[in-house]
């Protein structure tokens, strides 16, 4: 009976080859689908992945990642004195505008970290490194934003906020589908940049007589963007009172972080601390529940389940079709029908098989792609390839069943028609 169902699909190669792309269509479907959901989930915390910090202290403010109010780095200096705080550092994580010398402004995510910190470093590095950002306003990019940046090499000169600054290095997939490309930098230029002359500003006051607001909004630009661009003063060291937007904490071995955390929110006025855990959590949910990116993307998954689960029921019913004689023959010489259910059942595991170890390939090759020309991660992990592999089994096993029915009705007699 095994040749039986090797025979039913290799007895016409070509609809064997049209079915096996069918069922690599719909496998390569579910796994893009779910990988493009996964990595969307796994990318809103991308700027953790590039920390060894056990807890994250914020203002008690904080929403996700990107929507916090800053906090003074006198935070830090506190929490070291904390008993089971092992390392304390500070990080600046806050938007800015980006004007390069050619090509359109646009938004960045400044990130300025401790130069000499052991909790956070740019990960993936391909060009330059760390010790360049010792330099007074310099910085590093993706190179999967090189484009939207207008940034084409190392030395590239653009001016941040109202500061000039330098390109000196590049990572290479360190970026965050929801948010602005990333900018790495020391925290002296990253709190420079930040708290220079701002670029626009509005003010907007109550009329006496008048229940709206009145607003003016002014903004002053270099009257030319490539013009050379004076050199501005040193960044200062910060001091107590500057603004930060994360502490990051490293434990002592042996502590315990629940507690540890308690002390440090009894300590920190107004701040709020998350192991690492949970502020990716805590970030993951924002974005999966509380936008409409997470719902469309998890529909996205669903709907290319259900599209699979079509086309292999299609395929599947139309090979039994093809051999409803051959099927008729087995009955009328006795075959039992569980044996003639074994024959299909086999069939479609081998279908499956068939169709999903090309489409999973070919679902590596779309990520590995998708990963370093656009910095987008589509994460297939083994554990949902192996849930992949459970529902292509699944959808074939079930397309089988429905197709059972036929055979099941199916007249022996009908062999000795004309």
């Amino acid at each position: 009976m095994v040749s039986l169902a090797r025979k039913n699909l290799l007895n016409d190669i070509p609809r064997f080859l049209v079915a096996q792309a069918g069922i690599m269509f719909a496998v390569s479907l579910v796994t893009l689908q779910t990988g493009i959901f996964n990595g969307f989930t796994r990318s809103t915390g991308q700027l953790m992945y590039n920390s060894d910090a056990d807890i994250w202290v914020s203002s008690d403010t904080l929403v996700q990642l990107e929507t916090t109010l800053p906090i003074p780095l006198s935070y830090v200096l506190d929490a070291r004195k904390i008993e089971g705080v092992k390392i304390a550092e500070p990080l600046i994580f806050s938007g800015a505008l980006w004007r390069p010398l050619q090509g359109d402004i646009t938004r960045a995510r400044i990130i300025g970290f401790d130069l000499k910190g052991q909790l956070f470093t740019p990960i993936n590095i391909s060009e330059g490194s760390v010790d360049e950002l010792k330099k007074p306003y310099t910085l590093i990019v993706d190179k999967t934003n090189q484009d939207s940046l207008s940034v084409k090499k190392i030395g590239d000169k653009i001016q941040v906020n109202s500061l000039p600054a330098q390109v000196v290095g590049f990572t290479q997939g360190n970026k965050s589908i929801v948010s602005n490309a990333f900018t790495f930098m020391s925290l002296e230029t990253a709190n420079t940049i930040l708290t220079s002359g701002q670029t626009s500003s509005v003010s907007c006051q109550l009329p006496s007589k008048s229940k709206e607001f009145s607003c003016t909004n002014s903004y002053s630009a270099p009257s030319d963007l490539a013009a050379p661009i004076a050199p501005p003063p040193l960044p200062n060291k910060l001091v107590a009172s500057d603004l930060i937007t994360y502490v990051l904490i490293k434990v002592k071995p042996g502590q315990n972080i629940q507690k540890l955390k308690q002390k440090i929110e009894a300590t920190l006025p107004n701040s709020r601390a998350y192991s690492r855990e949970e502020l990716l959590e805590k970030n993951e949910t924002f974005w999966q529940k509380r936008t409409g990116v997470g719902f469309v993307l998890g529909l996205g998954a669903v709907v290319g389940v259900i599209v699979g689960i079509i086309i292999v029921g299609q395929i599947l019913y139309s090979s039994v079709l093809d051999h409803l004689k051959e099927f008729g023959t087995l009955k009328a010489i006795g075959a039992s029908d569980w044996t003639i259910y074994g024959v299909i059942i086999e069939q479609a595991l081998w279908m499956a098989v068939f169709g999903y170890i090309p489409g999973m390939v070919l679902c590596y090759g779309v990520s590995y792609w998708a990963f370093a020309t656009q910095g987008i991660l589509i994460l297939i992990t083994p554990v949902s390839a192996i849930a992949v592999f459970g529902i292509t089994v699944g959808m074939c096993v079930g397309s089988a069943i429905f197709a059972i029915q036929k055979v099941t009705r199916l007249d022996p007699a009908m062999v000795f028609k004309a």
